[in-house]
C-alpha cells in the first residue's frame, strides 16, 4: 500500500537517522520504500541544494530562498515521489512542506499564509499520510548538528541554517509545534532527547496504529 511519511524537526534532531531504521523496518514487513530529501532528490534538485545550504557569498534573502526550495519541491515531487507512490511504494522523506512553514514563515518571518499556498502550488495539492516532528531543544540539536558538521571529511559542510541565532532556530522549533497543534491527525511529535532506539520504538508504534493497522 502506497503511503507517504515525511520526517521534520530543527537542525540535528536526529531525523535522517530515524528515517533509515524506518526503512529497514517496514522492508523487513515487506514493504517496498523509497527514501528522499529535501531539497534533493532531482538533478535539479541537488543542485539547488548546494545554493540554499552552503555559506557564500551571496546569500539568497527570505523570498528567494522560498522560491528555491519550492522549485526543488516541485521537481521531486512531479519526477520521484508521485510516480514512486503510484507505483504502491512508500516513500519516505528527510524535510518536505512543513520546513518551509517552519523556516521560512515562522524562522525568516514571512506570511505564513502565503508560505502554505507556495507549497499547494509546487505540490499540486500532496501532503504527507504521516509527518513525525521530532523535537528538542535548540542548544541540544545545535551541538549534534556542529559535531556531524566538525566530523565531515569533504568541503561541502551544508552549515547554513546552523550559523542561524538562537532566536531564529527558537521561532523555527516554536513553528514546528504550532503546526502540530493545528493538524494533530497527521502530524505526530516525538521527543528526541531520549535514546536512538527509544525514538524508533516509539515511530514503530505509531506506525503500526497509523499505518499497519
Amino acid at each position: 500500500m502506497a503511503f507517504f511519511i515525511t520526517f521534520e524537526g530543527i537542525e540535528g534532531c536526529g531525523k535522517t537517522t530515524q528515517m533509515e531504521m524506518l526503512k529497514a523496518y517496514l522492508e523487513q514487513g515487506g514493504a517496498e520504500v523509497l527514501c528522499v530529501r529535501e531539497p534533493g532528490g532531482t538533478i535539479l534538485g541537488e543542485r539547488v541544494r548546494e545554493l540554499l545550504l552552503n555559506a557564500g557569498d551571496e546569500e539568497p534573502g527570505p523570498l528567494a530562498e522560498l522560491f528555491l526550495y519550492e522549485a526543488c519541491r516541485a521537481q521531486l515531487v512531479n519526477l520521484v515521489i508521485k510516480p514512486a507512490l503510484a507505483s504502491g511504494k512508500t516513500v519516505l522523506c528527510d524535510r518536505f512542506i512543513d520546513s518551509t512553514v517552519a523556516y521560512q514563515g515562522y524562522g525568516r518571518g514571512l506570511d505564513v499564509k502565503a508560505v502554505y499556498a507556495a507549497n499547494e502550488l509546487a505540490t499540486n495539492g500532496l501532503r504527507p499520510d504521516l509527518t513525525l516532528i521530532l523535537d528538542c531543544a535548540v542548544e541540544t540539536g545545535l551541538k549534534r548538528a556542529w559535531a556531524r558538521i566538525e566530523a565531515a571529511t569533504d568541503e561541502n559542510r551544508e552549515d547554513r541554517f546552523e550559523k542561524e541565532s538562537l532566536l531564529f532556530h527558537n521561532r523555527v522549533r516554536a513553528g514546528y509545534i504550532e503546526i502540530a497543534k493545528k493538524e494533530p491527525e497527521r502530524v505526530q511529535v516525538i521527543d528526541a532527547t531520549v535514546e536512538i532506539a527509544s525514538i524508533h520504538r516509539a515511530i514503530c508504534d505509531i506506525i503500526t496504529k497509523k499505518v499497519l493497522s
